[in-house]
C-alpha cells in the first residue's frame, strides 16, 4: 500500500513541472487525493459493500470534483493532472502509467448491464476535455487530443484529434509542409493548419483546395492562349484563392 502511494507522489513530479514539493502533492494536488480515496472503495465494492463504497466515492468527488466508480480498474502510476470534472465509469479499466487531464470522460455509449466503458492500456495520456465512449480499447502509448471525442479503437502508439476522432496519419507533416508552400504562394494559409499540428479532416479540405488552385491556373492560361487565337471568352472573371480577379493568368 505504501510502495504504491510513493510511486503516486514520484509520477507527479515526473509530469507535472509544478509540483514543488512531497507535502505539496499530498495536501494540494485532488488528482492524487481521488485515487487515494479510489482505492478504499474499489476494496470495498470488491468486498461486497457496495452502498458504503459508492457513498466514499460520492464523498470524494465532492472534496476533488473528480468522478471514479468503485468498480473502475486503476493501475499503477496513474496520474490526474488538475482533475476538475473527470468522470470514470464503472467498467473503465486503466492500465499503468496513464496520465488523463480535466474535463476527461471515460463514458458509456449504452444502458445495458456488462462492459461498456473504455479500456486503457498502459502510457495512454488523454487530453483535456476529451470524451472516450463506449466499451472500445485505446492501445498501448496512444494519445487523445483535447475535447477529442473517440468512439472506435485507437491503435498502440497513435494520436487521435477532433470530432469524431481520427488518427493522425504519419505522414501528415510532409502534407502540410507542402500545403504551406502553396498557401505562401497564394498568401493564403487553409484552415490556420501548420506542421506541428497536423488534422486528418483539415489535410483533406486542403488537399482539394490545392487542386483548385492548380485548376485556375490552367483554365487561366487556356483562357489567356485563346484570347490570343482570336476566340472570345466569355464568363464570369475568375478569381483566386484571395477574392481577386485573375486577368492575364497566374505568374
Amino acid at each position: 500500500m505504501f510502495d504504491r502511494i510513493k510511486e503516486d507522489i514520484a509520477c507527479v513530479f515526473e509530469r507535472d513541472p509544478a509540483a514543488q514539493s512531497v507535502l505539496e502533492v499530498i495536501t494540494a494536488y485532488p488528482g492524487f487525493h481521488a485515487i487515494l480515496i479510489h482505492r478504499i472503495s474499489h476494496f470495498l465494492w470488491h468486498t461486497g459493500f457496495k452502498w458504503l463504497a459508492r457513498f466514499i466515492a460520492h464523498i470524494g468527488r465532492w472534496l476533488t470534483g473528480i468522478e471514479i466508480h468503485p468498480g473502475a480498474e486503476l493501475g499503477r502510476r496513474f496520474f490526474i493532472d488538475h482533475g476538475m470534472g473527470v468522470v470514470i465509469g464503472e467498467t473503465a479499466v486503466i492500465g499503468d502509467d496513464c496520465t488523463l487531464y480535466h474535463g476527461v470522460t471515460l463514458g458509456g455509449t449504452t444502458w445495458n448491464k456488462g462492459k461498456r466503458h473504455p479500456t486503457l492500456r498502459n502510457g495512454v495520456v488523454v487530453g483535456a476535455g476529451a470524451k472516450i465512449l463506449g466499451p472500445i480499447e485505446i492501445g498501448t502509448g496512444a494519445r487523445v487530443g483535447s475535447n477529442s471525442v473517440v468512439l472506435k479503437p485507437v491503435p498502440a502508439g497513435a494520436t487521435v484529434v477532433g470530432i469524431p476522432g481520427h488518427i493522425i496519419d504519419p505522414n501528415a507533416k510532409k502534407i502540410a509542409l507542402a500545403l504551406d508552400a502553396i498557401a505562401s504562394k497564394t498568401e493564403f494559409d487553409p484552415y490556420g493548419t501548420k506542421a506541428d499540428m497536423p488534422d486528418p479532416v483539415a489535410h483533406a479540405i486542403n488537399s482539394m483546395l490545392a487542386h483548385i488552385h492548380t485548376m485556375d491556373q490552367q483554365i487561366a492560361a487556356m483562357q489567356k492562349e485563346m484570347n490570343k487565337a482570336g476566340i472570345q471568352c466569355e464568363g464570369a472573371p475568375i478569381s483566386d484563392l484571395n477574392g481577386c480577379e485573375i486577368e492575364d493568368g497566374y505568374n
